[in-house]
């Protein structure tokens, strides 16, 4: 317990808005894995060609990705699936699905679906929830290793007590706690970019709307709706200042170049 502490604490970096995470994995292998699974999904999933769509959101990624520092050889995918879905993995990996296009209207929202996606990727968040993953698992053996009679019901019920309590008390509110640092950054990430954050919020609704009711927000990785548009809204008064400050408006669309004017 004594060595899982130490490596807890020198393993401890911050994140963009200032809160400390763990972090065990060096970022160099973070960026292998990612580069791994991205192979994996560009192999396994269809990959639509179109270039008028992939015009579109090279644009608007392009204009995000600009004002991101580090990482800086970023690879975009759009894959043809029906799946209202985007994501990006540790190297600068970001995937869209097709089916996003008809949930996000326009480039601002777009630009905000993106905004959080990359946000995880400058946040380090995969990183840290395998990091915890690890810290977890390994302090459940160290539970284990102490008692001796495994097959007593007693026992059973201790293991699955600590499971529920490392999955509800640790895993999904810091999961959830990602989610929203997220929001936050992408705002900002999207407003420095010229693109509109109040569009954010539109998107958002859409997403829930599609989503329908969803599982109640305890038992979730991500925030509900009501709670996200809360977050959106607190932060939203920065936003609008990047937004006015921001040096270009970038004009996406899928019928037009793609070209982004000052």
């Amino acid at each position: 317990m004594l060595a899982v502490s130490l490596v807890t604490v020198l393993s401890c970096q911050t994140t963009p808005v200032g809160r400390r995470q763990l972090a065990l994995v060096p970022s160099h292998q973070m960026s292998l894995m990612g580069a791994e699974a991205f192979a994996n999904l560009k192999e396994t999933m269809e990959i639509e060609d179109d270039p008028t769509l992939l015009t579109y959101i090279n644009c608007v990624s392009s204009a995000l990705i600009k004002n991101v520092e580090g990482t800086t050889d970023w690879e975009v995918v759009l894959f043809r699936e029906d799946s209202a879905n985007a994501f990006a993995l540790p190297g600068g990996k970001i995937g869209v699905h097709t089916g996003m296009l008809e949930v996000a209207e326009n480039q601002h929202q777009l630009a905000a679906v993106l905004g959080h996606e990359i946000a995880h990727v400058i946040s380090n968040h995969a990183n840290e929830r395998i990091s915890e993953n690890f810290v977890v698992e390994g302090g459940l053996a160290i539970v284990a290793a102490t008692l001796r009679n495994r097959e007593s019901p007693s026992y059973k019920l201790l293991m699955a007590a600590l499971g529920l309590g490392a999955q509800f008390g640790i895993i999904l509110p810091h999961n959830r706690r990602q989610e929203t640092e997220a929001d936050v950054i992408g705002l900002d990430l999207m407003a420095t970019a010229g693109f509109e954050p109040k569009q954010s919020l539109k998107l958002w609704a859409n997403m829930a709307e599609k989503g329908g009711a969803g599982i109640p927000e305890f038992l979730s990785t991500h925030p509900s709706h009501g709670t996200r548009s809360q977050t959106l809204e607190r932060n939203m008064p920065r936003a609008l200042q990047l937004y006015e400050a921001a040096v270009t408006r970038p004009t996406c669309a899928p019928n037009d170049s793609g070209s982004q004017t000052n």
